[in-house]
């Protein structure tokens, strides 16, 4: 499509529609408990929701309104007592101790500049935020899977392209991850990346593990190892931890560039503390904005999601979304729910969502070499666009930066983003979402309506230079 086109929606591309982006829960890792949060739904004319400041922080005057979907919860602690056993899961072993956590607040007005994260989050221990109610080192999970005896008849060989081959690929590269600190103990997921002992997992599932806090890696094959975090990116709910293994299976990282709706794809991970589980489904909707927030960092992500309808669940987070070569795509972060505030988190309702792992791929990359990431930034504030009809139509520009991207590239507070590259902007989250899809230095086509007119503008994405507060 060239740049003069105008806006449109490709089949499973950007489809939030008018509507806005998808708020969702960041999963609570198993065995942790936090108050659903909830967002505005679309906005009123004239909001500005800045992409960076610290962490991404929203303003605490930001309005929330529209229906009551909780965000993606933030990321838990072990902080708090627990609602007494058996909440929410049946009972729990004595070690845990689950948490509740304070709504988000939103941001209103404020000059903070877009930030371009390669991923967004899912919410603290825990994926398609995992938060797991027993602790490792005393309580092993059932696992999903028994050893063959003299019975059995050995399986047959699976065919290529099928769940099972797929699985049978990537299982040995599934881990689990349990954070245990003086109140309790969480458990997530993690994908292994080198042999020497590498795991990529969300940043919220590794988030509580502060001084005094353990790390335990439960390996596919039954053996549990000591980490420590190597590097996390809260702007992108990613993080690198260091197993002491040197003789693990790293996966296949695949391109989520490839995918198309409709096409299968399999989740792998622990949910419920239950490891090694398997659950597939397909490709529901990519470039879904997904919005999650951390109320202990005050951070704010958006990301483009992967959208699908693979049971993902407290536990999942961090795990692997592969396709049917056995390739990881995607980073499970979060899933949506029909709870209401008060209740507690919600299992699949069919709506998970996974970080791709093209963006994943290059802040991974910096956490290795690093500790921390950069990220692509726009330089504008920015909120949602409406109609007289009321719905979103676009991302509204608030405060231009003076000497940043946006300002080099001509952009001019009250335009109305539609388009980026050619894809539809319904809103002001949707332009921060694909922001946040490219690194720093890339250039993208900006569709926008000044004055009536609809115009194509250039412009060079700048960089935070690892410093997304500054």
């Amino acid at each position: 499509m060239t740049e003069n086109q105008p806006p449109q929606n490709q089949p499973g591309q950007n489809p939030q529609g008018p509507q806005g982006p998808e708020r969702t829960q960041q999963l609570p890792m198993y065995g942790q408990h936090q108050q659903q949060q909830f967002a505005p739904q679309g906005g009123q004319p004239g909001q500005q929701r800045p992409d960076s400041g610290p962490q991404g922080q929203r303003p605490g005057q930001y309005p929330s309104g529209g229906s009551a979907y909780p965000q993606f919860g933030a990321p838990g602690t072990h902080q708090g007592a627990s609602p007494g056993p058996g909440w929410p899961y049946g009972p729990q072993p004595a070690t845990a101790t689950a948490t509740a956590e304070k709504p988000k607040k939103r941001a209103g007005l404020a000059a903070v500049a877009l930030t371009a994260l390669l991923v967004g989050l899912a919410g603290g221990v825990g994926g398609a935020a995992v938060y797991s109610a027993s602790n490792d080192h005393t309580t092993n999970s059932p696992s999903v899977t028994a050893p063959l005896n003299g019975n059995q008849a050995a399986p047959a060989a699976a065919p290529d392209g099928s769940v099972q081959s797929a699985a049978a690929k990537v299982l040995p590269s599934v881990v689990k991850i349990a954070v245990a600190t003086s109140q309790g103990a969480a458990t997530g997921s993690g994908i292994v990346i080198s042999k020497d002992g590498l795991i990529v997992t969300n940043n919220h599932v590794v988030a509580g593990a502060g001084q005094g806090a353990t790390i335990t890696v439960m390996l596919n094959d039954g053996r549990t190892v000591n980490a420590t975090v190597k590097g996390t990116d809260p702007l992108t709910d990613l993080a690198v931890i260091h197993a002491d293994a040197t003789d693990l299976t790293p996966a296949t990282l695949g391109s989520s560039g490839k995918l198309a709706v409709g096409q299968g794809v399999v989740a792998i991970g622990s949910p419920f503390g239950l490891e090694a589980t398997v659950t597939s489904g397909i490709v529901s909707a990519l470039n879904r904005p997904v919005t999650s927030g951390d109320e202990q960092q005050d951070s704010t992500t958006v990301f483009p999601a992967i959208q699908t309808d693979a049971a993902i669940n407290p536990g999942n987070s961090g795990g692997a979304l592969i396709d049917l070569a056995g390739q990881v795509v995607g980073i499970n972060s979060a899933i949506k729910t029909a709870g209401g505030s008060g209740q507690s988190e919600g299992g699949n309702i069919g709506l998970g969502f996974a970080i791709p792992i093209d963006q994943a791929k290059p802040i991974i990359d910096e956490l290795v070499a690093k500790g921390k990431a950069t990220h692509a930034r726009l330089g504008v504030t920015v909120g949602d666009a409406q109609s007289t009809d009321g719905l979103t139509n676009g991302a509204r520009l608030g405060e231009v930066t003076s000497g940043g991207a946006a300002d080099k590239a001509g952009l001019q507070s009250g335009d109305v983003v539609t388009a980026v590259d050619g894809k539809a902007i319904a809103s002001g989250d949707a332009l921060v979402a694909a922001v946040r899809s490219h690194r720093p230095g890339d250039q993208v086509t900006l569709t926008v309506t000044r004055a009536g007119k609809s115009v194509p503008i250039k412009a060079t994405l700048g960089s935070d230079n690892g410093n997304p507060t500054g």
